[in-house]
């Protein structure tokens, strides 16, 4: 009698086990799990292959260019394992025990092996991703494009309930539908602690940004800390000592930036935006005038004496040493005429320039001499619209960034200034310090960058766009979720085929997900509705 219960107790058992195992292959293989931003091209079916973590590898094919003791690449790999496996410690975690564990190899292979360089606007980010039994083939012209098929591969991968690893068998063809794809952070309004930007170099490496604009200046404080002027942030920054980024804190974002295959563009903004700068550079700022004499306040710096130039071209030369991107902004926007109208030294030069009473001439002499400082340096300057909007002559090489307008207006200034042969990026639209009630990533993601009136060629002009987060709301307290997942719809619509992401009801549930992973990730990503996430957030 004992015999028979134990021998339908086994038998029970078994069945059981079968039950679940059909269970567990029913409901797990009819799942895909997409990729943000979406691939050029996909093709995904509900074949899975485990991953077992313990027997999971990264390796070099052997015709790749690059090998081990690729700094870029290694240090990826080591990065990547943690976010494809990212509850996983050695000697702990599940093991599947409905087959025998087998080998996973992620094989990369990219044709260009420069490894030790800088990501530049000519760097090639297309890849493709080949995922099989037990092997993903990844292979990229530079390994700028391997890094954007390992974020991929790291969202593909997902766990069951169960907690086993799996991806789906996958085909992917992949680059970006524009080379620029930016984020700005104003760190002079609020100055933002080093790890919050390197926090925010790792959730844009996960949206396929490449471009950290660094708006590290302005009016309310210069935290910059120059070799050659060191008044400008001792005297100019919030805190002489704990609100600056040191020469060596420079170095790290940019060396963050750099692993995760992001450029880092600073932006030094005049002559307007330049009130931090006077009070450790003296006779730099103009003096303004209550009629006949001096008021005791500043307006913009002071573009009539050789001096500003002289100390223009010393910082220059600094930061271009600085930071190696090819790209400097000059910034160029918001210039009040104020303080040049009240000052008789100011309106002795327009005379003798003959400028009459035209102060955006005497703008469009202060751009066009910084402009050419930088191009004295080897660097392309990026500008505001206002510089081309006020007629200045500069280099057909300079980049024009649009911030102003409703759609309207901006679609109108894309097509003047790509019908006078300027690359454009497009910001205006993406201004998401600006916030309102509900899913306002909604209107990020419905941007057309090339929806203006223009020939085919002036649209190749648009190089690209970013998002900008201007700080004066925002700190280190409120940055991260401000700006997550908001800024992964305009990262979509800069990345992807703006035909095949065209619907924001289908573009919400893989974003939701995306915002999910964000928040495992340890990315404090604010909802985008009501709902909850498999892995909440734990790092409150």
């Amino acid at each position: 009698m004992l015999h028979t219960a134990f021998t339908m107790f086994q038998t029970e058992t078994k069945r059981f086990h079968f039950l679940l195992l059909l269970f567990i292959l029913h409901s797990e293989t009819e799942q895909a799990y997409a990729v943000w931003p979406m691939p050029q091209q996909m093709s995904q079916s509900t074949e899975r292959y485990p991953v077992d973590p313990q027997l999971f590898a990264f390796s070099y094919a052997r015709d790749s260019a690059a090998q081990s003791g690729c700094s870029v690449l290694d240090a990826a790999f080591e990065r990547y394992f943690s976010l494809i496996f990212p509850d996983f410690v050695v000697g702990t975690g599940f093991r599947n025990i409905w087959s025998e564990p087998k080998p996973f190899i992620l094989s990369v292979k990219v044709k260009n092996g420069e490894c030790d360089g800088y990501p530049d606007e000519g760097s090639d980010e297309s890849y493709n991703l080949s995922v099989s039994a037990g092997q993903a083939v990844l292979k990229a012209e530079s390994v700028w494009g391997a890094l954007r098929g390992l974020e991929s591969f790291s969202q593909l991968v997902y766990q069951d309930d169960y907690n086993l690893y799996f991806v789906n068998k996958t085909e992917i063809e992949d680059f970006p539908r524009f080379k620029f794809r930016g984020l700005l952070l104003d760190t002079s309004r609020h100055y933002l602690p080093v790890p919050v930007i390197l926090k925010t170099l790792d959730a844009m490496a996960y949206s396929k940004f490449n471009v950290f604009h660094w708006h590290i200046v302005d009016d309310p404080s210069f935290p910059y800390q120059s070799r050659n002027y060191p008044d400008l942030s001792s005297k100019g920054a919030f805190h002489p000592m704990t609100h600056i980024y040191t020469q060596s804190d420079v170095r790290r974002v940019i060396y963050h930036a750099r692993l995760r295959g992001i450029r880092v563009v600073p932006e030094f903004d005049s002559p307007g935006h330049t009130q931090s700068w006077g009070k450790g550079q003296p006779d730099l700022l103009t003096p303004c005038y209550k009629g006949e004499v001096p008021s005791g306040t500043f307006g913009p710096v002071n573009p009539t004496v050789s001096s500003t130039y002289q100390f223009m071209s010393g910082l220059f030369k600094e930061v271009t040493s600085v930071f190696p991107d090819s790209y400097l902004h000059l910034g160029g926007d918001e210039v009040d005429f104020t303080c040049w109208r009240s000052n008789p030294n100011v309106q002795a030069f327009m005379a003798k320039m003959g400028f009459g009473s035209d102060y955006t001439k005497l703008e469009s002499y202060y751009m066009e001499n910084i402009v050419n400082i930088t191009a004295a340096l080897n660097k392309t300057s990026i500008v505001w619209q206002d510089v081309f909007d006020y007629r200045e002559r500069i280099p057909m090489d300079t980049v024009l960034e649009i911030w102003k307008g409703v759609p309207a207006d901006y679609r109108a200034e894309l097509g003047r200034i790509t019908l006078a042969g300027y690359r454009v990026l497009l910001s205006a639209p993406w201004y998401i310090n600006h916030i309102s009630y509900g899913q306002d990533w909604r209107n990020a993601y419905t941007v057309q960058p090339q929806n203006f009136s223009g020939t085919e060629q002036q649209k190749k002009l648009v190089i690209g766009g970013e998002v900008c987060m201007w700080g004066e709301y925002v700190d280190a307290t409120n940055l991260t979720p401000r700006l997550w997942p908001r800024a992964s719809a305009a990262a979509e619509r800069l990345w992807s085929d703006e035909e095949k992401t065209s619907s924001v009801d289908k573009a919400f549930p893989r974003l939701k997900d995306f915002r999910c992973t964000l928040i495992r990730r340890g990315i404090q990503a604010e909802p985008l509705f009501v709902g909850h996430c498999k892995h909440e957030y734990s790092g409150l």
